[in-house]
């Protein structure tokens, strides 16, 4: 929207009248707070919106919006969303899901709704443990994290978000974090902007079963070092003065290096535009932990068939070149049997 439009809501409009209950301090609550900025800034109603979420402490989510939702099955919320979008192209469809929710259990209706490209906005709250059920280690937690299920520490290797996106053939991917709303919102206006299934990874705290686990990358005494910015057609630079960068090799890797030492125009361009996924997939993996400088914003962005309107057109033309359906004649359309 320009400087001069009015807004037709305002965020007074997007809260609903239930009291908000995750835990003091809980990063959910600064991502809500951009949720609901950021509404009224779209252009939308609350009665054309939706937000639809699994199981999970932001999965609470939907209370919180005075919008259509639904509280769904744990890890099913892709799923649901999906049938509503195709029923009702016409709404824009939420999912909120969390790393445990949208990673395990419902890993496989995640996976199927990017494939596909349905018209969803997919929000991941990522903190890498089980808040709800009280501090179990997720698919996202770090090798040895000692958890109430692992005292000896994880031995599973952690899913990269990003990564499982991009191997999906989300088009648009993209990261930021709870302690930023101005990023936050950009991110998700974005986002929604985009037609297609569009995914977003949120680094989330919980503050009460695993405080404090991207703090060497997202408190503000340290972003400038260990933040990178992702702004499609700039030099991929970072650091107070903007003296480090990334660096694709010669054998096709990524690096950080010293702008000072390479050059600035060996420095790596992002284009979120690339119709490949290879080059976004390279900046998902090239943070190796969360004590090294990670990539932030829109990772991919492309134009893909969208599920939702190959639908529509599908059932139209069927429905020209065969007119209206005939139940009846669909029931009996191959060889039936009587069973005694």
């Amino acid at each position: 929207m320009s400087d001069t439009a009015v807004n037709l809501t305002s965020k007074k409009d997007w809260a609903s009248d239930q009291e908000v209950r995750w835990c003091p301090g809980c990063g959910d609550y600064g991502i809500l707070q951009a949720v609901q900025q950021l509404m009224p800034e779209l252009g939308i109603m609350p009665e054309k919106t939706v937000f639809i979420s699994g199981i999970g402490c932001s999965s609470r989510f939907p209370y919180y919006m005075n919008t259509y939702g639904m509280h769904s099955i744990h890890g099913r919320a892709p799923a649901i969303a999906t049938g509503l979008a195709v029923a009702r192209p016409d709404l824009d469809v939420w999912v909120i899901t969390g790393d445990g929710d949208g990673l395990s259990i419902g890993g496989n209706h995640l996976i199927h709704a990017l494939r596909r490209n349905v018209n969803l906005k997919i929000l991941l709250f990522n903190n890498r443990i089980y808040g709800l059920t009280k501090g179990q280690y997720s698919p996202t937690s770090p090798v040895g994290k000692v958890t109430k299920s692992t005292p000896f520490g994880s031995i599973d290797s952690p899913f990269n978000p990003l990564s499982v996106a991009l191997g999906a053939e989300a088009s648009f991917v993209a990261r930021t974090h709870d302690l930023d709303r101005k990023h936050m919102m950009e991110t998700f206006r974005a986002a929604h902007d985009h037609h297609g299934t569009a995914f977003v990874e949120i680094y989330q705290n919980c503050n009460v079963f695993n405080d404090g686990q991207f703090n060497d990358i997202t408190k503000r005494s340290v972003r400038d070092e260990m933040m990178i910015d992702l702004v499609h057609g700039e030099p991929i630079l970072f650091g107070a003065e903007r003296q480090r960068g990334v660096m694709m090799g010669s054998d096709g890797f990524l690096r950080i290096v010293e702008v000072a030492d390479v050059g600035l125009d060996a420095i790596l361009v992002h284009d979120r535009y690339h119709s490949f996924p290879s080059l976004a997939f390279a900046l998902a993996r090239l943070n190796t932990d969360d004590h090294s400088p990670t990539p932030f914003g829109v990772f991919r962005e492309v134009d893909r068939p969208e599920y939702t309107s190959a639908v529509a057109n599908q059932v139209a033309a069927a429905s020209e070149s065969k007119g209206p359906g005939d139940l009846a004649d669909l029931l009996r359309s191959n060889g039936t049997w009587h069973v005694n």
